[in-house]
Parts: structure tokens; sequence; C-alpha cells
């Protein structure tokens, strides 16, 4: 799975998009635009994901959609589908517009899928990175779970145990 942003204009919800890349396991993510690679110089936090994750600035998204992907528009569109009623391809090219704008239409027009997160009003960008890549992890059928994830996942300073569990 990959991310493309058009035209992000915040380093920190870039850094935002990028620690949630590495938690879902993105392969890569793209960007388009100046706002970001100005203001990146300034500011950014991406929890050393970028180590294990490309981020990449290019001319047009479009024009690096991973092999066999399905492009996956998220978007707040008329006639889009509902993220609860939405099936995630296995390979997927997910590309978010801007924070104070929309994706293109020739994106839009390319898309395989146009999905929309239903709140009232829209959300930031790294939000939305966030819950549309959650429920991609919560709809599929290969999650990994278990104490052992947890051990590997959680920061080095959180000791906590469950002493005692109760039913009630």
């Amino acid at each position: 799975m990959s991310i493309g942003l058009s035209n992000p204009k915040s380093p920190t919800n870039v850094g935002a998009v990028m620690r949630a890349a590495g938690c879902y396991r993105a392969s890569s993510v793209f960007y388009t635009g100046e706002r970001y690679s100005r203001a990146a110089k300034f500011n950014t936090d991406t929890k050393s994901v970028r180590n294990n994750i490309a981020l990449m600035g290019v001319d047009c998204l479009l024009e690096h959609v991973p092999a066999g992907s399905k492009i996956v528009c998220i978007e707040l569109v008329e006639g889009a589908t509902a993220l609860p009623e939405f099936q995630h391809p296995d390979k997927a090219y997910y590309i978010f517009g801007p924070e104070d704008g929309s994706l293109d239409q020739q994106v839009v027009d390319c898309a395989d899928a146009v999905v929309y997160i239903p709140t009232v009003g829209c959300m930031n960008l790294a939000a939305t990175v966030n819950v549309v890549l959650y429920d991609r992890l919560a709809k599929s059928s290969s999650v990994v779970a278990g104490d052992e994830l947890i051990r590997q996942s959680r920061d080095t300073n959180n000791k906590v145990k469950i002493s005692a569990l109760t039913t009630g």
C-alpha cells in the first residue's frame, strides 16, 4: 500500500502521515507541490520513519501508481462511497487532497474508487490518513494482533500490565 498527498502544506501533518504510514505498514508516501518542501526545512516530526518508508516529492501523483495498485481517492465528493461501506483493495494507492482544497478533477477521474469519511465537517490530513488506514487494518483478514505485537509496538517507557480481569 502506498500513499499520495496532493500539495500538503503542513510539515506537522506530513510528519503525522509518515508516522501513520509506519504504523500501518505503507511502503511509500508521494507528495506534490512546493508548500511542504519549503515548510519542512523549519519543522517536521516523522519519528524516524523516513529511514524505513520513502517520502518522495513528485510532479504528478498519477505517474507514480505502484504496479498492480488500485487508485483510491479520499475526498468529500458527492457520489463517493462512505468509508464504512468500502472494501479496500489488496493493493491500494490512497490519494488524499490538500488541507485547504480538493483533489484535481483529473486525479478523481482516474480513480478506481472515491471514498469519504462520513463526519460532520472535514478532518485534517493526518487524521484522515489515520482513519482510512485503520479502517483498512480493521477490515483485513490478516490482522496481526497479540501480546508480541504490543511488546514490539509500545513505547519503551510503557510498563503497564493487566493485573486482574473482571467480567461483569
